[in-house]
């Protein structure tokens, strides 16, 4: 596996597949205001994704699943549970959501992938935190191809 740390927009990436952390799918998405990445997936990618997310239902905290991307240039995208009906992160949820997007992206046949700071921000975990947590699962994941974390940067 091939990881990177880049600063930018996760939207702005070459990659396959990005994922999208997300809540656990329990509040209907259109009574949400989608806010970091969902919200610039909404405003650049559409409704599409939101709409087929909520027809797969709860997603169990540190679970992924996949929809189409959309508006967006992706394969996919796939949507880890990250922070809780509370609205935060821990390490465990940060780690199987890892693990749980790679599995999903190694099954679909996806050779790159670009994952935010899954749990920072909205989820409450620090920048350093959350990289430290995501560096260290990746170390125990098993993918082909090339994986890239992206800190959001204007």
């Amino acid at each position: 596996m091939d990881i990177k740390i880049v600063d930018g927009d996760l939207l702005d990436q070459d990659v396959d597949v990005i994922v999208n952390a997300w809540n656990r799918n329990i509040i209907p998405w259109w009574l949400l205001l989608p806010q970091g990445v969902s919200g610039a997936i909404k405003k650049r990618g559409g409704y599409a994704p939101f709409r087929e997310l909520a027809r797969l239902g709860p997603i169990p905290l540190g679970g992924a699943v996949i929809t189409g991307p959309g508006k967006l240039p992706f394969q996919a995208i796939i949507h880890v549970a990250g922070i809780s009906m509370w609205w935060r992160s821990s390490e465990k949820s940060i780690r199987d959501s890892i693990r749980n997007a790679l599995a999903l992206a190694a099954q679909r046949g996806f050779r790159s992938i670009a994952f935010p700071l899954i749990g920072a921000g909205t989820g409450g975990g620090s920048e350093e935190k959350v990289l430290e947590f995501m560096q260290s699962e990746l170390q125990n994941c098993d993918f082909d191809g090339e994986v890239r974390i992206v800190r959001f940067r204007r």
